[in-house]
Parts: C-alpha cells; sequence; structure tokens
C-alpha cells in the first residue's frame, strides 16, 4: 500500500533518520516509539506530505489514500458539529472512480502476478469501504461516531466554533475516521480523552479495516492495538515485529547480541595487531604484514550504541501531615447557571493515592482546583489538615513561566536548598539535557514547556500533590521516572489523567465524576475500576431483562404483592393464554428470518464453490490461451470477493437476529 524509501532528515549536524526504509501493507498497525525530538512526528508529517525529507521518496498506489491527524492546531468553524463531520463522505465519488481505475488495470493485470493478488486485494478494501458509505448509513454512522468520541445529541446541532481546543481534535478525529483512508496517522490521538473515550477508540481501531501508524505515550494501547514498531533511539530507527513490550523485550536481546559480536571482533583485531607489531620489523615478513594491515583496514568495525543514561528522580521527602488531608462538606460549584458540584462531601487521608477519571466536563478539573485551593466553592466549606502543603499542576501553568528566564533558571528560582543538587538529574529526566537547560522559556515548544512546569512543580516541599493531566507531553521513559518518584513518595496525591498504564501501579482508589450525578469512590486501581464497572453495567443489563421478561408475563409473579400461589385458575389460564400467543408471535417472526439466513448460507456455498472452480483455472497458464475466456473469469474473480463479503455481513447480521429473538 505505502513504501517509505531512503528517506533521511537532517538538522543542522544532527542526523534524525538515514537511509530509512520500511513498508506498510493492508491492515498492519505500526507504532512508532521513542523519546519527544527523536523524529516521529516529522516523519509522519513526511508520509501525510506536510513535509519533505533531505532525500529518499514515499511510494504509494495510486489508489492508497492517507489520512493525518496532529497532535494539536486543528479548528473548525461556520457549521455545525454534525455537517462539518458529514464533510468525511465528500470523497464517496472519489472511491467509485477508484474503484474503475482498478477494475480496468485487473483486466490488464498478469493473473499469476503479485501485483495482481495485490490490485484484488484494493479492490475488495475499496469495494467494503463503499459499501459502509451506503447513503442510507451515513447519518447512523456519524451519530456513532461522534457519541463515541464523547459528542451529546444536543453538541451535534452546535456551532463547531463554540468548541474548545479538545473538542476541535475530536471533531477532526470523527472525520478522520469516517473518511477510512486506506492509511491512518494519528499523533498521541489520545491526549485530549477521557478512559471511556479512549476505550472506545481502541475497540474502533481494532476493526479498522486500514493500516494504522500511531504515535502514542499510552502504553496500554500500544500493546493492545499495535503488531510492528519502528523504535526511534540513538539517531537510527529499528523495526520490530511485535507491540511496544515485545519492542522492549527483543531491544533488551539485541543489544546483548551486539554486545557478544563486539567483543568477539575486538578480541580478532587484538590478535591481528599483536601479529602485525610482532613481525612488523622483520624484512620476511613484510609481505604478510601488508596483507594483515590491509585487512584490519576493510573491516567494518562494529559501534556499541550508548543507552541514554538512565534518568532518576525522587520527591524532598514532604513533612508529615495530619490524617485527613483534606474535607469537603457540603461543597457545590456553579458558573452562572451550570451546576458543576452539588452537595459533595469528600475526605482525603494521609497516603491516599487518587486517580480522578470521568468524562470531559463532569467536573474532574474543577474539582481539582478546589482540591488544590486555587479556586473556592459557590458554597460548602473545604477544611485542610494539620501541617498540610498542596502542590498544583496543571496545563495553564506553562503560560505563566517567565519568558525571560533560561530554562535551569525557572527551577533555581524555586527549588528548596536540600533540592539544589537534583536540578540537572530533573531536567535530564524530563528531556531537558546538555546545553538544553541554558535555553531561555521564550523560545520552547507548548509541550518543552509543559514539562517545564511539571519539573518545577514538582521540587515544591509539599505533602498532598494534585496533578491534573501530568504526562500529556512526557514520552514514556520520563512517564516512568514520575511514575517511579510518585511510587516511592510518601504523600497523598491526586491525580486527573485518562492513561491507565501510568496509573495502574500508583493509584489505590479512583474518584469518577459523571454529570448530573454525585462522584463515585472505587477501591483499587484503574484496571480494579473498569472491571467493576464492567460488571456492574452487565448487573444492570441482567436486572432490565429480568424486569422486562417479568412484566411481559401477564398476570404471573406476584403483582401487587400477590404470591405465586395464590393466583386464581383464571389468571393462570390468562398467562398461558399469554405466553402462547407470544410464541407464536416469535415464530411469526423467526420464520422469514430462518429463509433468509437458508438462503443467505446457500449464496455464500455457491461463491465460494464458484471462486474455487475460477482459482483453479487461473492458476492454470494454459488456460490464458483462450483470449476469449480469461479475461471474463479475471472479471468475474474480482466481483465475487465484495460479493462474498457482503453475503457473509449479511449472514451475521440475520444471525445476531435469530439469536437475539430466540434468547427474548
Amino acid at each position: 500500500m505505502l513504501a517509505v524509501d531512503q528517506v533521511s532528515v537532517q538538522y543542522g549536524a544532527r542526523n534524525l533518520f538515514r537511509d530509512l526504509s520500511f513498508t506498510v501493507r493492508a491492515k498492519e498497525r505500526w507504532s512508532l516509539a521513542g523519546p519527544n525530538g527523536a523524529g516521529k512526528s516529522t516523519l509522519m508529517k513526511i508520509i501525510a506530505g506536510i513535509d519533505h525529507p533531505d532525500s529518499g521518496r514515499i511510494i504509494k498506489a495510486k489508489q492508497t489514500t492517507v489520512g493525518y491527524l496532529p497532535q494539536e492546531g486543528v479548528s473548525h468553524k461556520g457549521s455545525t458539529v454534525f455537517d462539518e463531520v458529514a464533510k468525511a463522505f465528500d470523497d464517496v465519488l472519489q472511491l467509485e472512480t477508484q474503484l474503475k481505475e482498478v477494475e480496468a488495470e485487473l483486466e490488464r493485470a498478469d493473473p499469476a502476478s503479485e501485483a495482481y493478488g495485490d490490485l484484488l486485494e484494493v479492490f475488495g478494501d475499496i469495494s467494503l469501504r463503499l459499501d459502509h458509505h451506503d447513503v442510507a448509513k451515513m447519518r447512523p454512522r456519524i451519530a456513532t461516531v461522534l457519541g463515541g468520541l464523547g459528542f451529546s445529541k444536543t453538541d451535534f446541532e452546535r456551532q463547531a466554533g463554540e468548541f474548545s481546543g479538545g473538542w476541535q481534535m475530536r471533531i477532526a478525529m470523527a472525520k478522520l475516521l469516517l473518511r477510512e483512508p486506506s492509511v491512518l496517522l494519528l499523533d498521541e490521538p489520545t491526549n485530549h480523552l477521557d478512559i471511556e473515550t479512549v476505550q472506545w477508540l481502541e475497540q474502533w481501531l481494532r476493526g479498522y479495516g486500514g493500516a494504522i501508524l500511531l504515535i502514542s505515550h499510552d502504553r496500554s494501547m500500544l500493546d493492545n492495538l499495535t503488531n510492528r514498531t519502528l523504535a526511534f533511539e540513538n539517531g537510527g530507527v529499528q523495526q520490530y515485529s511485535g507491540n511496544y513490550s515485545f519492542y522492549l523485550q527483543e531491544r533488551v536481546a539485541r543489544r546483548e547480541q551486539a554486545e557478544r559480536a563486539y567483543k568477539n571482533q575486538a578480541r580478532e583485531i587484538e590478535k591481528a595487531e599483536k601479529l602485525i607489531n610482532r613481525f612488523r620489523a622483520k624484512a620476511s615478513k613484510a609481505k604478510m604484514v601488508q596483507s594483515r594491515i590491509k585487512q584490519l583496514e576493510k573491516v567494518e568495525r562494529i559501534e556499541l550504541e550508548q543507552d541514554a543514561a538512565a534518568m532518576d528522580f525522587r520527591f524532598p521527602q514532604p513533612e508529615r501531615s495530619g490524617q485527613t488531608v483534606l474535607k469537603l462538606e457540603n461543597v457545590c460549584k456553579r458558573y452562572g447557571d451550570n451546576t458543576v458540584l452539588d452537595d459533595l462531601d469528600f475526605a482525603i487521608e494521609r497516603g491516599d493515592k487518587i486517580a480522578i477519571v470521568g468524562v470531559n466536563g463532569a467536573g474532574k478539573s474543577t474539582f481539582s482546583r478546589i482540591i488544590a485551593r486555587v479556586e473556592e466553592p459557590s458554597s460548602g466549606t473545604v477544611t485542610e489538615g494539620h501541617k498540610v502543603g498542596i502542590a498544583y499542576f496543571s496545563q495553564t501553568h506553562a503560560d505563566e513561566l517567565d519568558p525571560a528566564k533560561t530554562v535551569l533558571g525557572t527551577l533555581e528560582g524555586s527549588v528548596t536548598a536540600a533540592a539544589a543538587g537534583n536540578l540537572r538529574t530533573l531536567l535530564g529526566a524530563f528531556l531537558f539535557r546538555g546545553d538544553d537547560v541554558f535555553k531561555s522559556v521564550g523560545v520552547l515548544s507548548g509541550g518543552e514547556r509543559g514539562r517545564l512546569a511539571l519539573a518545577r512543580m514538582l521540587l515544591q516541599p509539599a505533602n498532598f500533590l494534585v496533578l491534573d493531566e501530568p504526562t500529556n507531553h512526557l514520552d514514556l521513559q520520563s512517564q516512568e521516572v514520575l511514575q517511579r518518584a510518585l511510587a516511592d513518595y510518601t504523600g497523598a496525591y491526586a491525580i486527573v489523567s485518562h492513561n491507565r498504564s501510568f496509573l495502574d501501579p500508583i493509584v489505590t482508589k479512583v474518584l469518577e465524576f459523571i454529570p448530573g450525578e454525585k462522584p463515585r469512590l472505587y477501591y483499587g486501581n484503574v484496571s480494579d475500576y473498569l472491571e467493576k464497572k464492567k460488571a456492574d453495567l452487565e448487573e444492570a443489563a441482567g436486572r432490565s431483562a429480568q424486569t422486562g421478561r417479568a412484566a411481559g408475563g401477564g398476570g404471573g409473579g406476584g403483582g401487587g404483592g400477590e404470591t405465586p400461589s395464590g393466583g386464581s385458575s383464571a389468571s393462570r389460564k390468562e398467562q398461558r393464554r399469554l405466553e402462547a400467543k407470544a410464541r407464536e408471535e416469535r415464530a411469526a417472526k423467526l420464520r422469514p428470518l430462518k429463509r433468509d439466513f437458508e438462503a443467505v448460507e446457500a449464496e455464500i456455498a455457491a461463491l465460494e464453490e464458484e471462486r474455487a472452480t475460477l482459482s483453479a483455472k487461473l492458476s492454470d497458464p494454459d488456460f490464458f490461451k483462450s483470449a476469449e475466456d480469461a479475461p471474463a473469469a479475471m472479471k468475474r474473480y474480482a466481483e465475487i470477493e465484495p460479493l462474498l463479503e457482503a453475503r457473509m455481513t449479511k449472514w451475521a447480521e440475520v444471525s445476531d437476529r435469530i439469536e437475539a429473538l430466540e434468547n427474548a
């Protein structure tokens, strides 16, 4: 579908990558892993056609389309959310044109060639996408994707320009998912999503028909979704045939192998040099010595790449607080007519490690500002415990940094004497290394300013930390540094985050915010919370089904406090009559469905038999000697695959409907 061929990018004297080549095939899931600034986003922009490499090229099949979601900077205005997202279907006519082009190429291609098989795959992919773009399905599909990304039905008719930056990115993502390009490029797609939306997106991407290239600092998503990894490290790019966890294991194995090869080569070189030095002065050995010298010069020396220094950081140990860190009583928070928190009672105890989760707009950030004491409630009281010191991080802190100060100077102005020796280590952990510490804040990117603001906050002597999305601009290595520091921290903390792999090892409570309801507290980590939520939903669905069956049972089942044994003969007779009627109605609905099911099964069997027959013919070189039969057979073979896909889809739909009726 798409190939990166000998691509090189250089900034000044620094090579991001050289002669990078790899091929992306249909339905592959690639992870682009490595530290910030290694070149992952640059490569994505090159593949998307936004940037150009210093050398090399991107090769795409004619029918291959590429869709790109950047980290930020997207805005929409001038139409409603629904109408804006509906623009994703503008390329349906283009798909129809592409299908005709592939049909023409199939007629010209050699059926025995690899290119013919690739064309058949492209033909099937385009046909399926055209089937998805059925006009009757467009509106429901738009509603499904918008709902999955967190938009309510009332949001559909709101002007797109009314939404903030994070929601603008969701609009862009909705358009991209509905457009269904052949190759989907996603650069940190989860930065502005809550946990439930991340789960929905992950599920959607699992069933995506095209290829995906993903940059993410959410290790859970990388492990659950990807099956190939491009690792950007030490100025090079290595390919791994597995997910992120596989890459970490394989990287260790490759390094051990390289170290063995390096030692073996060093021994051989040492032997050769000893031989040369021993006989260099002997004229009778001059020819042999010169030969060995030339051989040594031709040896390609193995160079061991140096691993980045393992960064570590520990919080200044905080003063011990009282048992109760913070107590909220009857807390309400309103913005005009909008009530975000209502009559909330909650206590945070010494040593609490709390994850704050929930959909965007439910009140997570409002709650974090109140417990950080940077915002007062509209009513109610917030009481701090004995000797409580609070440190707070939010994304807006990055905008409050002094642009005239250097990176190092920013930390020096707010650090205690005890932590002063940790500054370069802490800055290194958050990717400010070497001369980077002398850069002025004014030239830093948004992500760099966010990391610096977080580093400054972590140096404050506090025994209660409130962190609002601290991992958004941290690569996985820096996340691990922060994670280890929090694991060793003796104070309490509350973290607003959607990053499951970051939160799971370091939290023991989960506080879920739900719009219009009081927050719910769950004990355990985020995985425990998600399992409990799933179990609660299944239990609620079971109760609902049970209630529905009881309600449909006529007069049986003790309505109005009456026991089943107390019912009269007439009521039991009426109940049996209603049950018989229900069975008859169900049988009447099942009969046409079963006829459809049998008919579709027969069609599938016939198509599969026809495909097998044609495949046998097209594999026979003698068959192509017939100028009349071969083109017709090729065309029919190309038609069968999408027909089979459509019949299989119908078979699954009818089967599900039959099963639902039989289980009712």
